[in-house]
């Protein structure tokens, strides 16, 4: 799973790669506006962007150039109806990571996102296990031993994110960050919420809870 925000004002094709990627379990923000863009950047966490070369008040290199320059690191995958070589030049060495020329098929996207986002091995697992409890990342299951266990979306993000960063702590802020759209009305308390519902659907009674509370800074899933 991650968080990618999708840079594109053709907004029909937007819908179509975030449908398609969502089917992948990863969370997508769209914005068709270059200065917007920015702005989401500045004050949101993403793992990748996806960016359109040609947009309204910010163009995709400027874009490119001005996140780079900023110290931004996640990888950028530029895409463009400009296919010369000229044009994918100037697009990797403003700091695109990647260029795709339009049209392209949704599978070859779909390639090049999990190529950039180069998961370490831990995290191309498609089994996640953390003692008796096993996610399964494609079939987008979760099994308590022999049991299935029904997760809403948001609480199946939530412990994915975490079991993916065993004995690590994150803040609600973080979660929240991480696991939440960024233009959402929720508040932390939401947070706090979902780990409640995980907690009472996945402990037994008289049992530690997989997911621990470390006070004053978070919470961290044991190994």
């Amino acid at each position: 799973m991650a968080k990618i925000l999708l840079v594109e004002d053709e907004l029909d094709l937007a819908m179509l790669i975030k449908n398609w990627l969502s089917g992948e379990s990863h969370l997508i923000e769209i914005e068709s506006d270059g200065r917007e863009a920015m702005y989401r950047l500045a004050v949101n966490s993403y793992d990748l962007i996806i960016l359109d070369l040609m947009l309204p008040n910010l163009d995709g290199i400027k874009i490119c150039r001005q996140f780079r320059e900023k110290q931004g690191s996640i990888p950028i995958l530029m895409v463009s109806a400009k296919n010369t070589i000229d044009d994918k030049e100037t697009g990797l060495n403003a700091g695109a990571d990647d260029y795709l020329t339009k049209p392209f098929h949704l599978k070859e996207l779909a390639a090049r996102v999990r190529v950039l986002l180069r998961r370490p091995p831990q995290m191309q697992n498609q089994k996640l296990t953390v003692g008796d409890i096993t996610l399964d990342t494609l079939a987008c299951n979760v099994m308590k031993g022999e049991n299935v266990i029904h997760l809403l979306p948001k609480e199946y993000r939530l412990l994915e994110f975490l079991m993916r960063h065993p004995n690590q702590v994150f803040s609600s802020e973080s979660l929240f960050m991480r696991v939440w759209e960024s233009d959402t009305a929720a508040s932390l308390d939401t947070v706090r919420g979902h780990i409640m519902r995980i907690r009472s659907k996945l402990d037994h009674n008289n049992e530690n809870s997989i997911i621990q509370t470390v006070r004053g800074l978070g919470y961290k899933i044991r190994n």
